[in-house]
C-alpha cells in the first residue's frame, strides 16, 4: 500500500424529502465516513508518498436541505487531501487529523442523540410512551 490512500468507498446520497431520520441517519454515515478516512491518515502518518484522504459532506446537506427543489440530494464525497506533502511524500497532519476525529465523534454522538429522540416520539405516538 506504498503511497496509495485506502479508498473510502461508501457513499450514500439522500434526498431533501426524506424524513428527519434519513438525514440524520446520512450524517452518522457520513460522520462515519470521515472518522475512517481520518484513522486511515493517522495510520499511514509514516508511510512515504501517501495521500491524505478528505471527506465532505456537510456543505452538500446544507445545500440540499436549503434548496426549494423537492429532488435536491446531497452527497459524501472522498478526495484527496491537497495539503502540501513533507520531504518524504506524506502529506499527513496527525494534530488535524486527531481534531478531525474528536470533532466528528462529538458530531455523531449528537446525531445519535437526536436519532433516539426521534425514535423516542414515534414511540410515543404509537402509545408506547414518550421516555
Amino acid at each position: 500500500m506504498h503511497g496509495r490512500a485506502v479508498p473510502v468507498t461508501r457513499c450514500e446520497v439522500i434526498p431533501l424529502g426524506e424524513p428527519v431520520i434519513g438525514i440524520l441517519r446520512f450524517a452518522v454515515n457520513s460522520l462515519d465516513l470521515q472518522q475512517q478516512a481520518a484513522a486511515n491518515n493517522i495510520a499511514n502518518a509514516q508511510t512515504p508518498d501517501f495521500t491524505a484522504t478528505e471527506v465532505s459532506f456537510q456543505n452538500s446537506l446544507q445545500a440540499a436541505l436549503q434548496s426549494p427543489s423537492p429532488g435536491a440530494t446531497a452527497a459524501a464525497t472522498t478526495y484527496a487531501s491537497p495539503a502540501a506533502p513533507a520531504s518524504d511524500g506524506n502529506n499527513v497532519d496527525v494534530t488535524q487529523e486527531m481534531m478531525t476525529l474528536e470533532r466528528s465523534t462529538l458530531q455523531s454522538q449528537t446525531m445519535v442523540e437526536l436519532l433516539n429522540d426521534q425514535f423516542r416520539m414515534v414511540r410515543g405516538a404509537m402509545g408506547g410512551g414518550f421516555s
